[in-house]
């Protein structure tokens, strides 16, 4: 019997509308966090706090008020360095509260990422404690506060020693919060507060278990442990990794103290836990934020931790991000608000060498921290092991020899030394891989992304780690032989490395497209291979197959870059405690050095070629010299606002950065590249009528009172540069003389030209990287 054809019709047309019933609920009912920033100024008088007035606010824009209140969708009330709230809100929700009143702007959460001794020594930091070197003089920073945002803090560690420490300064307003593993005790005069932020992370993740997870400040992923001891940790001698770089480890700044704000967990870390955090460590009385994590870029006024570090420096406090780990890639830098200092990474000179020898003889150089237990032999004879790699001729990596999770083949791998490329999985985690599948040792080989660089890691089985030449080369050997064997060989630890530093491959490099006329990274500083403190919760390869447990680790990456800059600001800052964040930041720039330990240009390790400023900024840090810079480039609050006025940003834009201090643009800048920034940027516009342009800055003197510098500028080929005047003749400490920096094309250049200026006084040699950009017409 046929259907009755409008029968049918009307049950499409019920089950469609009871479908957008449906979506339109869960439309409804999804929410997500928003942080939202409010003009504290515009509180009417009917209210007596401001957290009254921002919960009217959500409780109006509710669409179910009836069944759920507000004060269960306010999360965080910011109120020091950002204004407002985080709320769980829908997205219907969310965009009507951005129509209200008083509301001036609303962000989505976002999701941030870790940026996963001799440090100290390499960095011209001595050993000792004599009043000849930079932890002499009576500036041991007892009372610099560095509030280090991360995973946490494992107390016990000895590089949180507090013997011998003045009492907490009574200006100090931090709070060591208790839960489980972590107790008031675990606080003393080195960790002055430990805080803990996930309410944003809950929300978006769900609860987290506290049976599995420490729900407190106690760290059990190991990355905050670690940059807290690179800041600040206390002296300890004898510190290695399995007798790797054994020496005494100690942080940048021994004698600051250290504030932990945990903002990280298993999932990650979220915008809102950051900002709450950023808010509490300024209200705290920090002196530095060390943020040693990042999540992409976007413009100033929408990119929240931009705008919490913005209420940070205008506080006083001096803030220190990693650049990021997305090099050798253009453009691949986080954090590059010109308030804040973005650090990218280099090495040290010293390595942790491993060799390959082939069956045919050929030995081949690499790097390894596994603890040698015994050399990787056949048998008494030291035969070699054979050699297998399952990948094809072909140029780009396969599944299998990446050595992903249930690639390889035990009837063939077992038994054998497997070469595995890099990428796609973390390296320690092929080797577990090669481990579980029977093998006995690991060729870890650098694929083009990665080049030349190494990095050695704590493997769990026998591994080296060798550049793209050499590995390349190995498998020619390994398809061309049917029988090929190798051997591997740990050498330890040697020091004395040249050519030293070099800026690592994985470093995030400029330009900084956001803004071209300012310089990013900042500087570089050590980030490959630093032994730090670690937890004592999870193996040297984090892996929880690793049940080996140390108290110090050897980690790289920008994550490990920012906390020397951090600790070497805290030293700034004991030193001269009236230096504003822009003063610290210049020292620290135009006293870095941009010359290896074989007196060549500093190299890239991704190229092998010399780098440049959109590799390594204003160069390599050098606390000694930063100490005393002679000039300085100072920027205050306004300026940084007048910057932001050069951005075609609106005026509801540029609110988010006037919210509490009723900024106006004073224009008193004519262009971005007139800030006055340590590095110089000058951009030429796409027209071809543009052929001077004229950038101008002014100098601090800090150095002694009567002091006359004069200006050294590189050619180039593209532009002549004038100085103007080319004589700064000081007779007062603190005064400020202003130059102006002339370039006049003579011809258009197809890429980023790149030079110096440099003020000498016959002591000082103040420099600053200079960039010139043609932009050509699309």
């Amino acid at each position: 019997m046929a259907e009755n054809p409008v029968k049918g019709v009307f049950f499409i047309l019920i089950s469609y509308l009871f479908l957008n019933l449906a979506l339109s609920a869960d439309a409804q009912i999804s929410k997500k966090t928003y942080i939202v920033q409010m003009d504290k100024s515009a509180m009417p008088n009917s209210f007596t706090n401001h957290l009254d007035w921002y919960s009217s606010k959500v409780k109006s824009v509710l669409l179910e008020p009836e069944n759920e209140g507000d004060e269960d969708r306010i999360i965080y009330n910011y109120q020091t360095a950002f204004h407002g709230v985080a709320v769980q809100l829908s997205q219907e929700e969310a965009e009507r509260l951005e129509e209200e009143d008083g509301v001036v702007a609303i962000f989505p959460e976002t999701k941030y990422q870790l940026h996963t001794t001799r440090s100290p020594m390499f960095l011209g930091l001595e050993a000792g404690y004599s009043t000849n070197n930079v932890w002499g003089q009576k500036i041991l920073g007892h009372d610099v506060i560095v509030g280090v945002l991360d995973t946490g803090i494992w107390p016990e560690s000895e590089s949180f020693n507090d013997m011998g420490m003045t009492p907490v300064p009574s200006r100090w307003k931090g709070k060591c919060e208790t839960g489980r593993g972590f107790e008031e005790r675990h606080c003393n005069k080195k960790i002055v507060g430990a805080r803990v932020f996930y309410q944003g992370y809950e929300a978006a993740t769900g609860k987290i278990n506290g049976q599995t997870e420490f729900k407190s400040a106690r760290d059990q992923d190991g990355h905050g442990t670690h940059t807290a001891a690179t800041v600040a940790g206390s002296p300890v001698r004898g510190a290695n990794l399995q007798n790797y770089a054994n020496g005494t480890a100690r942080g940048m700044s021994p004698g600051a103290r250290i504030a932990a704000y945990k903002v990280c967990w298993t999932g990650g870390c979220f915008s809102s836990d950051i900002l709450s955090a950023v808010d509490r460590a300024v209200a705290d009385g920090v002196n530095v934020l060390s943020i040693s994590l990042g999540g992409g870029v976007s413009s100033y006024y929408r990119d929240s931790l931009s705008i919490a570090a913005f209420g940070a420096m205008e506080m006083g406090v001096f803030v220190s991000c990693s650049a990021g780990n997305g090099g050798p890639d253009p453009s691949s830098l986080t954090n590059v608000s010109p308030w804040i200092t973005t650090v990218g990474a280099s090495t040290m000179d010293r390595d942790f060498p491993a060799i390959v020898k082939l069956g045919n003889g050929r030995i081949m150089n690499g790097v390894s921290l596994y603890k040698e237990e015994r050399m990787l032999l056949k048998n008494s004879k030291q035969e070699n092991y054979p050699i297998v790699y399952m990948g094809s001729n072909s140029s780009s990596p396969e599944p299998s020899s990446l050595c992903l999770e249930g690639t390889l083949d035990r009837h063939i791998v077992e038994g054998k030394i497997v070469i595995c490329d890099r990428g796609i999985s973390p390296r320690v985690q092929k080797g577990q891989v090669v481990k579980e599948a029977g093998g006995v040792g690991m060729i870890l080989s650098n694929t083009a992304n990665n080049g030349e660089e190494l990095v050695a890691d704590c493997h769990l089985l026998p591994a080296v780690a060798i550049g793209e030449t050499e590995g390349k080369a190995i498998k020619r050997y390994v398809s061309t032989s049917p029988n090929a064997t190798a051997r591997l060989t740990f050498l330890g630890t040697r020091l004395g490395i040249r050519p030293s530093p070099v800026v690592a491959a994985f470093s995030s490099r400029g330009p900084n497209f956001l803004t071209l006329e300012i310089l990013k990274p900042d500087l570089v500083a050590p980030g490959v291979n630093i032994l730090a403190a670690w937890t004592g919760n999870l193996g040297p390869s984090s892996l929880p197959t690793d049940h080996r447990r140390v108290k110090f680790n050897i980690l790289s990456g920008t994550s490990m870059s920012c906390p020397h800059v951090s600790g070497i600001a805290a030293l700034l800052k004991a030193r001269h405690p009236d230096w504003s964040p822009a003063t610290i930041k210049s020292a620290l720039m135009t006293t870095a050095y941009v010359h290896d330990n074989t007196r060549n240009s500093i190299k890239d390790a991704s190229t092998d070629a010399p780098s440049n400023p959109f590799d390594h900024g204003a160069g390599h840090i050098d606390p000694k010299r930063a100490l005393d810079p002679g000039l300085v480039y100072d920027i205050e609050a306004q300026d940084y606002f007048e910057f932001l006025c050069t951005q075609t940003l609106t005026p509801l834009q540029l609110k988010v950065f006037s919210k509490h201090s009723n900024r106006s643009c004073k224009h008193s800048l004519a262009s971005p590249g007139d800030l006055n920034y340590p590095a110089i940027s000058a951009v030429f516009p796409e027209k071809a009528s543009t052929a001077v342009l004229t950038l101008h800055r002014t100098v601090t003197n800090v150095g002694p009172p009567v002091s006359n510098y004069h200006a050294m500028v590189s050619p180039f080929k593209g532009a002549s540069v004038h100085v103007e005047p080319q004589s700064l003749n000081f007779t007062r400490k603190y005064q400020k003389l202003s130059y102006k920096i002339t370039f006049t094309k003579i011809s258009m250049q197809p890429e980023p030209e790149f030079g110096g200026l440099i003020w000498k006084d016959g002591v000082h040699r103040v420099r600053s990287p200079i960039v010139i950009t043609w932009l050509s017409p699309i």
